[in-house]
């Protein structure tokens, strides 16, 4: 009985080889021919090119041409580079501290990492580095540019950037070791401001204890949460799935879909809220990408969190990384991202609930004798209650700071994330908190 299944089988199996063979004998033919291709031009370039060149490095340059043409987040990554990425979403590495990409043949900053050589140099999203210590990027593959911008700690490096609207401008670096703190937080008054600058391993477990911490330190009155994913340019899945979850009692956090529809996944949130459901306002701009944007898109298909700023990067695909041995790994797009709500936000952003602009907002200093009011008219009653007008002097908070971190000579100046002072879409964000607050303190919904 065993045997006849198993003829029965291997019948099977027979006619639908054969069945099929045809057009996988054709789809055969023509890849072993696109191979024979490829070792022609391999051994033409080794015996015939001006200058002796390694196989290696011939390999190692077609599997970037390969990866990269299919889009600009695939990519080989040899075994130094493997090792640099897996240093990288563990927290430490050394750099100038930029996430960068590929477009058009140039090297474009998506967003620097705060407290780094390229933040304090003014280095912005969207800018374009053209140049690198003199030599022009284009040419260079993505990993090759962000080796040359890697290097040995306390040495120099002269980028040059062009930005919308201003001529190409020099930026000097000192390189140093990149140690992200992925979560930072203090307390604004009765709200608390929480930002996160990537998503690596820790940023979930970082999260919570500054939210506890904040709790602790504005206790009863905390009115809320400012979380800022500004110039955040993503990170590891999990972790933006447990930040999202962090924020939500229920519902699908984000749904990833490959080429084959089975693999089709769907991530939901659990019973939990690490805010007890105050209020919480999530601030994105265009250094806001992948990781950061499905955390923006769950919050907001959810209603959990008014969004505000500006349009994030767009990045809606998931890459994989596949390692290949000795020979380090490749980085491949295998999946596409979509919020609760079906919405792909790839190429597009999620649009913020609120537009703010980054803008710079300065007070107009009247002098006090100037001032109109009801106390400046003549014969006007006092006040019953013995109150007189408080001269309006700058208070002890306002005063400019005592020391800045300076722009590198030629870029614009830094505007300071997360100081109210200088951050007018903070500012717009703590108003909108304020004023959920008064309505949740007077119990409408």
């Amino acid at each position: 009985m065993i045997r006849k299944t198993m003829i029965a089988a291997s019948a099977t199996a027979l006619l639908a080889s054969s069945f099929l063979t045809p057009a996988a004998a054709a789809e055969s033919k023509e890849t072993y021919r696109l191979m024979e291709l490829f070792a022609t031009v391999f051994e033409k370039v080794r015996a015939e090119y001006v200058e002796p060149v390694k196989d290696e490095d011939l390999v190692e340059a077609a599997l970037n041409g390969m990866l990269s043409s299919l889009d600009p987040h695939s990519s080989y990554l040899n075994a130094k580079n493997a090792k640099d990425m897996d240093i990288n979403t563990k927290g430490e590495f050394g750099g100038l501290g930029i996430e960068v990409t590929m477009e058009n043949g140039w090297v474009k900053v998506v967003s620097p990492i705060d407290d780094t050589p390229a933040f304090r140099a003014g280095l912005q999203p969207g800018d374009y580095i053209t140049h690198l210590d003199g030599e022009p990027v284009q040419g260079l593959s993505l990993s090759e540019a962000v080796d040359r911008m890697r290097g040995m700690v306390n040495t120099d490096i002269k980028l040059t950037v062009r930005r919308n609207g201003t001529a190409a401008f020099d930026v000097k670096l000192t390189r140093a070791v990149i140690k992200i703190q992925t979560v930072r937080s203090h307390a604004e008054g009765k709200i608390g401001y929480v930002r996160i600058t990537q998503f690596s391993a820790t940023t979930d477990t970082d999260l919570r204890k500054h939210v506890d911490s904040l709790k602790k330190e504005i206790g009863k009155d905390l009115g809320g949460f400012v979380v800022d994913l500004r110039n955040n340019p993503g990170g590891l899945l999990d972790q933006a799935i447990a930040v999202s979850d962090d924020f939500l009692d229920k519902g699908e956090i984000v749904s990833t879909r490959s080429r084959h529809p089975e693999d089709t996944q769907r991530f939901n949130a659990k019973p939990g809220d690490i805010t007890g459901g105050l209020p919480v306002v999530l601030l994105v701009n265009d250094g806001s990408a992948s990781a950061s944007e499905i955390v923006a898109g769950a919050l907001q298909d959810h209603h959990r969190a008014v969004v505000l700023g500006t349009r994030s990067f767009g990045k809606g695909s998931v890459q994989t990384l596949m390692p290949l041995g000795q020979y380090g790994s490749m980085r491949l797009t295998t999946a596409r991202y979509y919020t609760p709500s079906g919405r792909s936000i790839q190429a597009v952003g999620i649009e913020p609930d609120i537009k703010v602009l980054q803008s710079k907002v300065e007070p107009i200093n009247i002098p006090e004798r100037e001032r109109r009011s009801e106390a400046s008219l003549r014969n006007a009653l006092a006040n019953p209650d013995g109150k007189a007008a408080k001269p309006a002097t700058p208070a002890a908070d306002e005063a400019a700071p005592a020391h800045e971190d300076k722009a590198a000579e030629g870029a614009p100046p830094v505007i300071k994330l997360g100081d109210p002072a200088q951050d007018y879409q903070l500012a717009r964000a703590l108003d909108l908190i304020r004023g959920l607050s008064i309505y949740r303190a007077n119990g409408t919904n």
